[in-house]
């Protein structure tokens, strides 16, 4: 869910910032792309130098920095539009209140004002600050701009206290930032299945028929589903492709029968199946035990035709809105939609030979989606992740319609 975003972390002076090394070194294993902001005491309390290392970028204080080459400026509003989401942590008393009331004295602060994104606090402070009439006040007002609380746990204090004001702990504050951009993804609470990738029949222990298939263009549709908040399964034949994130369930498979075993374990629970991979239609009626000696200047394999495993999902449909690829090299919208129709499917991605820069083991990809109205709606060429992203969109549209 954060891999790949832009996070301004803002850490002001509570003893609570020591744990923000362990909040960075989270951001940056879940993928996001973290810069730090101290406030001037909040240095007391963590290195600077930590935080750079951990967040590998360097950490803001002031608005002027000074080094060998001379003096630049921190340039507040690029930091506030770059960023994907702010994060104040720990956000003290004192901060809160001049969040509130639009007080700018620090470069903290300044980013907080230039901030278009989502703005999330974590409070820690002594329980009888935290109960303070204007502590809640800076809560409440914040929580009116839009801002999100992310809510101090009950524990002991700094004090020797025992209550509420110690701040989330870190796993917990990436827990809740997580959850609440989960919960306005389009795809939310959906379950889709991909394949991907190509399929090997083996021919002997060491030959088999394959293609070319990388399985870019199914990872790319899971990562583009999954970060619109859905809860995705990836079937994928042989590919040296990985893919980490917290919504995508990744099972390797080699074999069109494979393929076709986990398609059906995981589709009658699934809302939106893409069947991306290029399974091959035909496998080998026999495998040879040992590997097959050059001895004649001729072979010949008996073939047999597989399961065709698109055709199942459509004679097997009930809630599953369903999408295949065709990928041709003659009467392209002909074939496609014939194919749609033949496998009962609810959108066909159709690409082509003929387009240059389309097909197998490139990075991009030029389609023609189409629905079961014969709809047709035709992009440019684009990288395979805007492609993804595309064709999510378009199922989207229409799931939501």
């Amino acid at each position: 869910m954060l891999s790949g975003k832009n996070i301004l972390l803002g850490i002001t002076g509570g003893i609570a910032a020591y744990k923000t090394t362990f909040l960075v070194r989270l951001l940056i294993k879940a993928g996001a792309n973290v810069k730090v902001i101290l406030t001037s005491s909040a240095s007391s309390f963590v290195s600077p130098l930590t935080l750079a290392t951990l967040s590998k970028n360097p950490v803001l204080t002031s608005f002027v920095h000074e080094d060998n080459e001379g003096v630049s400026w921190n340039n507040h509003v690029e930091l506030g539009l770059w960023a994907d989401l702010m994060i104040v942590a720990p956000a003290t008393a004192n901060t809160l209140s001049k969040m509130a009331n639009g007080t700018c004295d620090n470069l903290l602060l300044a980013c907080y004002l230039s901030a278009k994104c989502p703005v999330f606090f974590a409070p820690a402070m002594d329980l009888d600050m935290y109960k303070h009439p204007s502590s809640i006040a800076s809560f409440e007002k914040l929580r009116s701009f839009g801002n999100i609380m992310i809510p101090a746990t009950s524990g002991e204090l700094a004090s020797g206290l025992h209550g509420e004001g110690r701040m989330a702990e870190p796993e917990a504050i990436i827990d809740f930032v997580k959850k609440y951009i989960l919960e306005g993804l389009p795809l939310r609470n959906k379950k889709v299945l991909i394949t991907a990738g190509p399929t090997y029949e083996a021919i002997d222990p060491v030959r088999f028929i394959g293609n070319h298939s990388s399985g870019l263009m199914g990872f790319e549709l899971a990562k583009a589903a999954a970060n619109l908040g859905a809860e995705v399964i990836l079937i994928s034949g042989p590919s040296h492709l990985i893919i980490t994130h917290d919504l995508i369930q990744l099972v390797r498979v080699v074999s069109a029968d494979e393929m076709y075993n986990e398609v059906h374990k995981h589709y009658a629970t699934v809302d939106i199946a893409i069947a991306a991979a290029a399974v091959a239609d035909y496998r080998p009626k026999t495998i040879a035990d040992q590997k097959i000696k050059k001895n004649d200047a001729q072979l010949t394999i008996d073939l047999v035709k597989n399961k065709d495993i698109l055709l199942s999902m459509g004679e097997l449909k009930s809630q599953q809105f369903i999408v295949g690829f065709a990928l041709e090299t003659e009467n392209e919208i002909e074939n496609a939609i014939g194919k749609l129709k033949k496998k009962n499917l609810d959108a066909i991605v159709l690409n082509s030979l003929n387009d240059s820069g389309a097909g197998f083991g490139k990075n991009t990809n030029k389609i023609s989606f189409i629905d079961k109205n014969s709809a047709i709606k035709t992009f440019s060429l684009k990288t395979k992740a805007e492609v993804a992203l595309d064709i999510i969109n378009e199922i989207i549209k229409r799931i939501h319609a």
